[in-house]
């Protein structure tokens, strides 16, 4: 399988963090949030990913480069104009064979991709958006599917009172490449405004897979907040946080404290922290 990442974005609700830094580069404790994603899918057997790139595509490229050190190929495309969601996936199309994923490079989660994926071939889907139930589902796009999971319905950003369902689309897709062939090359498009609109109009096999596990969109402070503490407390199933060394506490490499010090967890401490004694850390 391949995979397509969408890390163009400028983050601009991520501010002041993202003033320097591209969104995907945000740092989730020991890595980028973007490396978070591509070990989810390796994990799921990926070992080819696109990315989609604008805002200061240069550091994504630096850090991330071939691939090589996760065992990974990845190939990059530059927008100098905004291609939309769909549109720069579009750029891709001579090089993705089969059913592929798009994810976001600049999202917490750890969905089961290769259960999403064997529910869209078996319902032979041209199409799979992965869905996830919140409490307040308005600054989403919310679907409603009937039994089967078969797409009835959806609306981009609802306000209170046209909410429907709490079941909101998260902006995963598994997708057969013959739905890029909707897309005019060097077009601008968008999966949920056009593409996704455009197939449930025509009656194709669009279907909504209700994911479980953990999935949040770090699209502001409060969410990176969020998503930050919910990775400590255990609640988000990645990669490990360096190493445990009890009491809720994680450590990078080189850390160093102080026999006399106190924490308080959970905490994580980077690569080359020194703890000084008397000092107390909540």
């Amino acid at each position: 399988m391949q995979a397509v990442i969408l890390a163009g974005g400028q983050g601009t609700r991520l501010r002041p963090l993202t003033t320097r830094t591209p969104k995907p580069m945000v740092p989730l404790f020991d890595r980028p949030v973007m490396e978070h994603t591509l070990l989810l899918l390796r994990k799921h057997g990926i070992q080819q990913v696109f990315v989609t790139l604008s805002y200061r595509a240069r550091e994504i490229i630096d850090y991330f480069g071939g691939g090589s050190r996760w065992g990974m190929r990845i190939h990059y495309s530059i927008e100098d104009e905004p291609m939309g969601t769909a549109g720069g996936v579009r750029r891709f199309a001579s090089s993705l064979h089969d059913t592929f994923l798009v994810i976001s490079g600049d999202a917490v989660t750890d969905f089961d991709l290769s259960e999403a994926v064997a529910f869209h071939r078996r319902n032979g889907a041209i199409a799979t958006m992965l869905l996830y139930s919140v409490e307040d589902p308005t600054p989403f796009g919310i679907v409603e599917t009937d039994k089967d999971g078969r797409i009835r319905r959806f609306l981009e950003k609802p306000s209170a009172n046209e909410v429907f369902t709490n079941t909101v689309n998260t902006g995963i897709y598994v997708v057969e490449p013959e739905v890029l062939n909707l897309i005019e090359p060097g077009q601008a498009a968008d999966w949920s405004k056009d593409l996704f609109p455009h197939l449930l109009k025509d009656g194709a096999p669009l279907y909504g897979y209700v994911a479980s596990g953990y999935w949040c969109d770090i699209g502001n402070i409060a969410e990176y907040t969020r998503a930050s503490f919910d990775l400590l407390a255990g609640k988000v199933h990645l990669e490990p946080l360096g190493e445990h060394i009890g009491g809720d506490i994680w450590v990078g490499e080189e850390v160093e404290i102080a026999p006399d010090a106190q924490l308080y967890g959970p905490i994580y401490l980077g690569d080359g922290v020194k703890i000084k004694g008397n000092v107390t850390v909540h």
